[in-house]
């Protein structure tokens, strides 16, 4: 299973830069970023259909973008579960008390350390400059 994620999210790294690379082919209405970044280049490659091109192929990238979005999600959930349930998912720490083994006391002694006792630093005053008669 981690390796059919890892191919997944392969794939979706190159969605995401092919439809970065779609959107930024289009031809922008009043030329802006779109003829700076090779709009133009679009239109001779692809005639005089360009937009309807390129607005198609935003079109299918965005949906298969969002589908193998929730397919990686989905997997990720399906992995963590079946991890719990084998027993190859990290340990939890749980927050009750350990049992108490028969024949001891109920209340184990607590100790506390003691924290180091530091010396407070002498309070100077400064020197007083000496003067002279």
């Amino acid at each position: 299973m981690g390796i059919l994620i890892g191919i997944l999210t392969f794939v979706l790294i190159l969605i995401s830069l092919f439809m970065v690379l779609v959107v930024l082919a289009q031809k922008a209405k009043d030329g802006g970023v779109g003829a700076a970044m090779g709009g133009g280049a679009a239109e001779a490659a692809f005639g005089a259909e360009t937009g309807n091109v390129l607005s198609g192929a935003t079109i299918k990238a965005s949906i298969a973008f969002f589908v193998l979005s929730f397919v990686l999600y989905l997997g990720h959930i399906y992995q963590r579960k079946h991890a719990a349930a084998s027993g190859s998912a990290l340990p939890s720490i749980s927050t009750s008390a350990p049992a108490v083994p028969a024949g001891t006391s109920a209340a184990p002694e607590a100790v506390l350390p003691t924290p180091a006792s530091v010396p407070a630093p002498a309070a100077t005053t400064p020197e007083q400059p000496k003067t002279n008669p």
